[in-house]
């Protein structure tokens, strides 16, 4: 996963953007030839889909989904984190998901 100077420093804006909920779908569009912001939106939508369908379900069962609902917003900060420092990331379960997206 290494990106070049000029993309981490071009798109780390965007890439903190993509792990903030419906926002992710912005960096996706404005920037979908960058690639560190390309790997980081990917998983941006991917949580921001997952979140949504959790805080859908959990509302029958909230006992059974809000801690997943944590989990996922812990994942979301992280990815924050790591876009912020430059560096990619590879969330568990989630950039397994994100890498079949094409844009």
């Amino acid at each position: 996963m290494g990106f070049s100077k000029e993309d981490v420093l071009d798109g780390k804006m965007y890439a903190v953007l993509a792990y903030v909920s419906i926002f992710c779908i912005v960096p996706l569009i404005i920037k979908k030839n960058n690639t560190f912001v390309l790997s980081h939106g990917r998983q941006g939508l991917v949580l921001f889909v997952a979140e949504v369908a959790t805080l859908v379900i959990s509302i029958i069962l909230p006992w059974l989904f809000r801690p997943l609902l944590f989990i996922l917003f812990g994942f979301s900060f992280w990815g924050m984190v790591m876009a912020i420092r430059g560096q990619g990331v590879e969330l568990p379960v989630i950039a397994r998901i994100a890498e079949k997206i094409t844009i």
